[in-house]
């Protein structure tokens, strides 16, 4: 068994938490979930597995994965979210896996679904991110939202075989919910920043998001999905503008 931790930050994941952990469970013997404040029930599930539960409070994105981190039995962390399984060539990948110099940095390939469509154009296809490093050389930068990994000067990126399978909204109400807290979570990062919205971000902006998910990575090669999601993306860029206007002005006051 490979000598990495499987860390995992969530809040009311109750509905998908269950599932996620039955395909981690055989990988590795040290799991961690950081729950911060679940009142659905997720600590419940949780604790049908043999894992570490670990309830904190919510300190934004960055700093609540660096603390959970830190609370790992390895110096290797692999990072994944409540929603968040493997497939079977990943798992294997994962099972024989073995750990080079603290400089390297394995990525990993993402298939997003859209209730049981797979995503594989527009903003959601050939998605792939850095989630498996040493905690000794890699950590997350403190960003409330859309956090970012402080690398290494000249690491060496490996892109491991094999699929994470993000099952991230289980219909279109809940990417909307979603959305709308993503939204408000990334105008209250423009808003500490300093940053104001202008009439481009307001009436532009979602219109280009639209565009650019749909037509230049072409998102209508999945159809009604790919619509749906390039749709949701300017959504997601107007609510965000939307919030950070309001964050401006109440200031003001």
């Amino acid at each position: 068994m490979s000598q990495f931790s499987i860390v995992i930050i969530c809040k009311n994941e109750a509905g998908v938490i269950g599932n996620t952990l039955q395909h981690l469970s055989a990988i590795t013997d040290d799991i961690i979930v950081y729950d911060n404040g679940s009142t659905d029930g997720t600590q419940d599930v949780v604790k049908q597995f043999s894992i570490r539960l670990i309830e904190g409070k919510w300190e934004g994105f960055g700093k609540t994965k660096n603390k959970a981190n830190a609370m790992a039995k390895y110096d290797w962390i692999l990072s994944l979210d409540a929603d968040e399984t493997i497939d079977d060539e990943l798992k294997a990948t994962l099972t024989n896996w073995m750990p080079e110099s603290e400089k390297h940095i394995y990525r990993l390939r993402f298939r997003n679904f859209l209730g049981n469509k797979p995503i594989r154009y527009g903003d959601w296809g050939n998605d792939t991110h850095i989630r498996l490093f040493s905690r000794n050389s890699v950590s997350w930068d403190e960003a409330e939202v859309h956090e970012s990994l402080i690398l290494p000067k000249a690491p060496k990126e490996i892109t491991l075989k094999g699929f994470v399978l993000h099952h991230t909204w289980r219909d279109m109400n809940d990417y909307k919910e979603k959305m709308k807290r993503y939204a408000l979570l990334g105008a209250q990062k423009y808003f500490n920043q300093g940053k104001k919205p202008r009439f481009m971000n307001l009436y532009f902006s979602p219109i280009v998001a639209f565009l650019s998910s749909y037509l230049l990575k072409l998102g209508f090669l999945d159809g009604r999905a790919g619509y749906q999601c390039a749709a949701m993306m300017a959504y997601y860029t107007k609510k965000k503008y939307q919030n950070l206007a309001t964050l401006n002005n109440n200031n003001k006051k």
